[in-house]
């Protein structure tokens, strides 16, 4: 029986998962999302094309893959309606044979998409910094076991059970002054619930236990990073998802023996999106210019990213809660700016005391942290070859892997699935 290999994030999402899982995918029969929903934003670009992929795992430009949506996405049907018909347009694919859907993975419907909206208002100052996508609210309901689930949109008496949940919301929503036209928004929901009874629902749970019988090579797709999980993250300021390899067993009904491989994803940088404590931020010009070299700008939201150094505490934090195997660096190219690079080793806490552990106050504690500082390499490292890598750029990543103690096995030197050095 083959392995279950995962490809997570390390940091607070937007590490360049979408381009890896492309690069990958021909390694695999089966790529599969097993949590998240369209509040990611996978980018991968190729052939001079470039798009970018919400809730559809990333495999589905290789025709040879099959792609899962697992049963702990929470799926918008009107955004995957919208995405499908983006990909058919764009690149002319026809995913009726190669997308499989959970008949387990959580219907977001338009009410959750208002409360949303309604809770990250009322919250004020303190908002989280929510994609505003529902997907907080539909995780709520599945906690709360009212929700739906695309397998009930094949149900005689869906549209009653869709009315029973929005009643709920509406009461929730009358306290708040939210404006939508609720006619326009209920027709795009049950149009695009016709249009994705087209593919392939299925008991994803037996679906990828037999391709793991039958010798199928698969890869699970996290979405967001592991330090917005919702057990593990800087809570409040996460998302509603366990992101981390736990995360893949649960939202794919795969056992924890059969996971192999864990790839975990790191810029060689940080950055961040929305609220939330970002010990390494820089809020001057260094990193201002990080942002605009690394076109730092939410692929789902558009927003700006907040950058900083690179941050090895809570890196390997990450790699320990995941038992990550192989690390993949990315976006060294926008590194090559500047003559000096510096990388935090430790944290300061108030009281003086050094540390290299993540401390549970993240988020009220007045954390400091302690640089190592290397000379840049100052040089374009766009596309470069393996042969032709800048020695101050090696020594950066042989600093690295001797903190992390895991192996960095790919670099990352641009968007390109081409742009990409394997060591």
């Amino acid at each position: 029986m083959t392995k279950v290999d995962v490809l997570l994030g390390l940091q607070w999402g937007d590490e360049g998962k979408g381009k890896i899982v492309d690069v990958l995918a021909p390694k695999y029969d089966v790529v599969a999302r097993f949590q998240g929903g369209p509040n990611a934003g996978h980018t991968l670009e190729f052939d001079g094309k470039k798009h970018v992929l919400h809730q559809i795992p990333s495999g589905i430009f290789r025709e040879k893959t099959k792609n899962i949506i697992g049963n702990g996405v929470v799926l918008d049907p009107i955004v995957l309606k919208r995405e499908i018909e983006g990909v058919a347009d764009k690149f002319g694919l026809n995913l009726y044979d190669n997308l499989f859907i959970s008949k387990k993975a959580q219907l977001i419907i338009p009410t959750h998409r208002l409360l949303d909206q309604a809770y990250e208002t009322a919250k004020g100052v303190n908002k989280i910094g929510s994609t505003l996508k529902g997907i907080g609210p539909t995780y709520q309901d599945k906690i709360g076991r009212q929700g739906l689930r695309v397998g009930d949109i094949l149900s005689p008496n869906f549209k009653e059970k869709f009315e029973h949940l929005t009643q709920i919301h509406f009461s929730i929503l009358k306290d708040h002054a939210i404006e939508y036209n609720w006619v326009e928004l209920s027709e795009q929901f049950f149009t695009a619930v016709e249009f994705i009874k087209k593919f392939k629902l299925i008991e994803s749970e037996y679906f990828i236990n037999q391709e793991l019988e039958s010798g199928s090579t698969i890869l699970a797709e996290g979405a967001q990073g592991s330090l917005l999980d919702i057990d593990f993250g800087s809570y409040p300021f996460v998302t509603s998802s366990n992101t981390v390899t736990a995360g893949a067993c649960t939202g794919l009904g795969v056992a924890p023996k059969h996971i192999g491989q864990v790839y975990g994803i790191f810029k060689a940088y940080s950055t961040r999106v929305g609220s939330g404590p970002f010990p390494t931020e820089l809020l001057d010009d260094e990193g201002e210019r990080m942002r605009k070299e690394g076109n730092e700008f939410g692929s789902t939201t558009g927003r700006p990213r907040r950058c900083g150094w690179i941050d090895l505490p809570s890196l390997k934090y990450s790699i320990m809660i995941n038992g990550v195997t192989q690390l993949l660096m990315m976006k060294a190219d926008v590194l090559s700016i500047f003559p000096t690079i510096k990388i935090c080793t430790h944290y300061k806490l108030e009281n003086g005391e050094s540390t290299t552990l993540l401390p549970y106050e993240l988020v009220n504690e007045k954390i400091t942290p302690v640089y190592t500082e290397m000379p840049g390499w100052q040089t374009n490292v766009k596309g470069i070859r393996k042969e032709e890598m800048p020695v101050a750029l090696e020594n950066y990543i042989n600093f690295l892997e001797k903190e992390l103690q895991v192996p960095i096995t790919m670099v990352s030197t641009g968007p390109d699935r081409t742009q990409t050095i394997y060591r």
